[in-house]
């Protein structure tokens, strides 16, 4: 045996494991430095915040968590927020299954079309949608009275807009990643189209259906321009609730951190629990 272990000719050079993991290690800070700083911030009295910045805490306290229900009116803000991104996922998801399902497994005029439409949806800014679809919601107002503009339904709407392109390109990637012999066996047992989608399909698609709806949430929960725009005191989200904080005299930075890591756990807690089933979801539709 010999003395030395010779590397292997396929392994990588000492040069780029140390350059990997410097890069690694600068990206992990990166992200790490200020989660540490707003969980930090969030744990001292305001004063403390204000004043000279000290990376560890003076006094540790859970004040700034107990005043941030009081200072705004935060759970109305996080449940127009939950009802707004959930019923914006549930449509974006629902209508995305059926439209791709139709895209993927039939032929009908006008198909490549619609397709090429979908994708050129993503590649416009999404600013420039927010004068027209003021003046319609606006418009629509004055004309039949149903008062859409300052409504959660208008921002569902909205939201639709931004989510449904991308969810029915991506499921159609998806299900055409699913052999049609799945299909065929289903009818031949006596299921119609319907039943083949519900019972066969959408069983076997539950990744790419799982991350169109963690992008939908995400999307929809985490929405600053036109949540700013559509909305009222009433119907306010999370994400523009925050910025009660900032008074004319005075910004509360403690309770700013502490409502944002608050607004942050919906969005953590889901992404922990799916995120094999989302990673699953990308790589196939990419993929195909």
């Amino acid at each position: 045996m010999a003395d030395t272990i010779r590397r292997s000719p396929t392994a990588p050079p000492n040069s780029f494991m140390w350059t990997r993991r410097v890069i690694l290690t600068l990206l992990a800070l990166f992200t790490a430095v200020p989660l540490y700083v707003m969980i930090s911030s969030s744990l001292k009295p305001l004063h403390d915040v204000t004043g000279s910045f000290q990376w560890i805490p003076s006094e540790i306290t859970f004040s700034a968590y107990v005043d941030i229900w009081d200072t705004v009116p935060l759970a109305r803000y996080f449940l127009n927020s939950l009802i707004v991104a959930g019923a914006a996922t549930a449509c974006s998801v629902v209508i995305a299954t059926f439209a791709a399902y139709a895209v993927s497994r039939y032929r009908f005029r006008g198909r490549r079309v619609f397709t090429v439409t979908i994708l050129s949806t993503q590649m416009l800014p999404g600013i420039l949608f927010l004068l027209p679809l003021f003046l319609i919601f606006v418009n629509i107002g004055n004309t039949t009275g149903i008062a859409l503009y300052g409504s959660r339904g208008a921002l569902i709407l909205t939201y639709l807009t931004f989510t449904l392109p991308f969810s029915i390109w991506m499921l159609i990637g998806y299900f055409d990643s699913i052999p049609r012999d799945l299909d065929e066996a289903a009818m031949v047992d006596g299921c119609g189209a319907l039943g083949a989608l519900f019972r066969v399909v959408v069983p076997a698609a539950v990744p790419g259906i799982i991350a169109v709806t963690i992008y939908s949430f995400m999307t929809a929960w985490g929405e600053v321009l036109f949540a700013s725009v559509m909305t009222n005191e009433q119907t306010r989200t999370l994400a523009i609730g925050l910025n009660g904080y900032a008074t004319q005299t005075q910004v509360y930075w403690n309770q700013v951190m502490a409502a944002s890591l608050v607004a942050s756990l919906p969005i953590v807690a889901g992404f922990l629990l799916l995120q094999r089933y989302l990673v699953a979801g990308l790589t196939a539709g990419a993929v195909k």
